[in-house]
């Protein structure tokens, strides 16, 4: 996301000082930054506030890449570490979406739960 790297570091801000603002680790906020990992709606809000920019003049959509292990890799034991095979597929940004709306849910469900679960356990 060059728009977003080139702001930060024209505000000279470092990727620490902008991971933070998301509540994540540096190296999170570095594949965001790079393109590897979507950068969510309320995140871009968050970059643009940090930035004191509108969300329009940093945001760029690319489509979400997702890695997954392929079942049949060859392992190799070698002295550089172990090699594996990866295949990587592009999920469409309706689909993250969807999904991501639905881990919202299941989050704010959940933490109804514990609710509950605190106020029957006061109640004993």
């Amino acid at each position: 996301m060059e728009k977003l790297r080139s702001l930060r570091k024209k505000r000279g801000y470092t990727q620490e000082y902008m991971s933070n603002i998301l509540s994540t680790d540096v190296s999170n906020y570095c594949r965001k930054e790079g393109g590897d990992v979507r950068i969510f709606d309320d995140e871009w809000e968050k970059l643009a506030k940090a930035l004191d920019v509108p969300v329009e003049e940093i945001k760029e959509e690319r489509a979400a890449t997702i890695a997954q292990t392929n079942d049949n890799s060859t392992f190799n034991d070698t002295s550089a570490g172990i090699a594996y095979h990866s295949n990587y597929y592009n999920v469409p940004n309706q689909i993250m979406d969807n999904l991501q709306d639905y881990i919202k849910l299941l989050k704010e469900q959940v933490e109804g739960l514990k609710q509950e679960v605190e106020k029957l356990k006061s109640e004993k």
